[in-house]
């Protein structure tokens, strides 16, 4: 790649939020993939169906994603008025597909609180996740607030897909704690699990409820 075309890039994705937000997007997969291919390993290493829930819920979420960035790029040359019709479509099955993904939380929250199967972990995998779950939940932050100035309904959905994956990341890293920590897993343990999980997956459903209330309102591109 020649300077000037690589200086031209730096500049778009300093200056169009849309082609910066896909950008992040396409790391966040690649991320949420190997994440995910860890996972379904070590559910079948250790026999541990917490990591193979997981695994599966994240491999959908990447699916959305995928979802966005195809038909993103589908948009590409066609007439305005067909672009328009495409894009709200695609965001809105988005929207409904994030709402929906939600009740495929419900069998790993559930395994995390009733411990079963706890797995004995070093510290090593605690810290990756760790750091993981930082990287996420910063980066989507800072994405998600700017989301109003988003250029576009896809923009929008990318931010909103990649803060649910940062709050999922939260939950990860507690069952890794939780699973080096446990020797036996007392009443407290348990109790402390429980209470997490549930502000964390209600925090969730309702960005998921917002997010499919606002599908009339976003921006379209063009």
């Amino acid at each position: 790649m020649s300077g000037a075309s690589l200086d031209g890039l730096l500049h778009r994705y300093r200056q169009d939020g849309g082609f910066r937000a896909r950008v992040g997007a396409m790391g966040s997969l690649a991320a949420s993939a190997a994440f995910a291919l860890y996972n379904g390993i070590a559910g079948l290493a250790y026999r541990a169906p917490w990591n193979g829930s997981i695994c599966v819920y994240y491999l959908l979420l990447a699916g959305i994603r995928g979802y966005l960035l195809v038909n993103q790029r589908r948009l590409a040359g066609l007439p305005r008025s067909k672009a328009r019709r495409m894009e709200k479509r695609a965001c809105a099955n988005a929207a409904g597909a994030l709402l929906v993904l939600n009740q495929a939380l419900i069998a790993p929250i559930a395994l995390m609180v009733r411990m079963e199967r706890p797995v004995n972990m070093g510290l090593i995998p605690a810290i990756a996740t760790a750091a993981y779950a930082t990287w996420k939940i910063t980066l989507a932050s800072v994405r998600y607030r700017r989301r109003k100035r988003s250029a576009d309904g896809f923009t929008a959905q990318l931010r909103t897909v990649g803060l649910v994956d940062a709050l999922v990341s939260v939950l990860t890293l507690q069952n890794t704690l939780i699973m080096v920590k446990s020797a036996g897993g007392g009443r407290s343990m348990l109790t402390l699990a429980a209470l997490t999980s549930a502000v964390i997956f209600a925090g969730i459903v309702a960005i998921s409820v917002a997010n499919w209330r606002r599908r009339k309102t976003w921006p379209l591109a063009g």
